[in-house]
């Protein structure tokens, strides 16, 4: 079983910058796919960034250029930089591991960012 803990959320104005991190309880990043993805109220979950197993990227539209993904060499923490805030960037960010070998998926509890206008 592996725990993912997302922190870093907040409040900010638009415009501002949040740094979102995922600490895993073990090392799983490693040659699986990791991603964040966000909720907003009466919407569903979409996909914000991932890590392919690989370690490709790929970014939804509407946060490239803005946001950036990474993880750090021990494998156990992700994180996601977001800058040039919205208020449309405003959801419950949640952060994803997706197992190449089985397909299982890990998630962690979520974090509320909040975008003032």
């Amino acid at each position: 079983q592996v725990q993912l803990v997302e922190s870093g959320g907040g409040l900010v104005q638009a415009g501002g910058s949040l740094r979102l991190s995922c600490a895993a309880s073990r090392r799983i990043f490693l040659k699986n796919a990791m991603g964040w993805y966000r909720q907003a109220p009466g919407k569903q979950r979409e996909l914000v960034a991932v890590v392919e197993s690989g370690g490709s990227t790929n970014y939804a539209d509407s946060v490239k250029g803005r946001f950036t993904i990474s993880r750090d060499n021990a494998q156990t923490t992700s994180y996601l930089q977001m800058s040039s805030l919205k208020p449309e960037d405003t959801a419950v960010y949640y952060c994803n591991v997706k197992l190449t070998t089985t397909g299982y998926e890990y998630w962690g509890q979520g974090t509320q960012v909040t975008v003032s206008s």
